[in-house]
């Protein structure tokens, strides 16, 4: 396949998503030694990492996602631009549960968290495929009840930080119902889980993983580091944390 064959859209988002990986990486404190490491990413969309993480020394990068388009342009795009690593990524489109068995060095997962419906699900078969001392490097947002946590649902029009959250619920539905064709009757039919920083604490702790980092607020703009700030005072919080930052790993037993 041709470069030219892809989708421009598809690609113009991919190539973001590389530029945007040292960031991501180095908010994590930088990329790990994964020299030779088997790699797990969990919701790999465009597949931007998984080709970063071959090009950087992975072994085996394996990306999994539920979005069939996706997968297909990932795996295209892999073969089409990125010969040099295609022995060393596969991309699956199925649900992680489904997953063959097979055990990592290291799962990843980016900007996806905040879409999960079921994380304490998700969370534990990511768990059965790390070996003991594996690592799981997380790093999501916005969250729901951050400024523009509704992803756009009613910003595209509203533009007003926490706009969702004075609609309520059925605002939104009713908001983005006039411009659907397919209505919606929950938030959850919008790809967000809704989740607070108090749920993700807590879904974490109870994992089975030991969280060993945890970060919140993690931004290199100045409007990053005024919510960080704000989020420290009495009460706002849940409010002002619009993204999370963590390491879990597990148990060695």
């Amino acid at each position: 396949m041709q470069r030219e064959e892809l989708d421009a859209a598809d690609l113009a988002y991919f190539r973001r998503g590389i530029s945007d990986n040292p960031r991501f990486w180095k908010r994590f404190g930088g990329l790990p030694d994964i020299a030779g490491a088997r790699v797990l990413d969990v919701g790999c969309g465009h597949g931007s990492l998984c080709i970063y993480l071959a090009q950087n020394g992975a072994s085996r990068v394996a990306g999994v996602d539920l979005n069939e388009g996706l997968i297909n342009f990932a795996a295209a795009n892999l073969t089409a631009n990125f010969p040099e690593v295609a022995q060393q990524v596969e991309f699956f489109c199925l649900d992680l549960h489904d997953y063959p068995p097979e055990t990592f060095d290291l799962a990843v997962s980016k900007d996806s968290f905040e879409h999960v419906l079921d994380l304490p699900g998700l969370l534990s078969e990511i768990e059965k495929r790390l070996r003991p001392g594996g690592r799981l490097y997380a790093g999501f947002g916005p969250l729901y009840s951050s400024p523009y946590g509704d992803h756009d649902a009613v910003r595209q029009r509203v533009r007003l930080p926490w706009a969702h959250l004075f609609m309520g619920d059925q605002g939104v539905i009713d908001h983005v119902n006039c411009r659907r064709r397919q209505p919606i009757s929950r938030i959850s039919e919008l790809g967000l889980n809704q989740l607070s920083l108090a749920d993700y604490r807590r879904i974490f702790a109870e994992s089975g993983l030991i969280v060993r980092w945890f970060r919140t607020n993690r931004s290199e703009r100045w409007s990053g580091r005024l919510l960080a700030g704000l989020s420290r005072l009495p009460g706002l919080a849940e409010y002002f944390t619009f993204n999370i930052y963590c390491i879990l790993e597990k148990p060695v037993k």
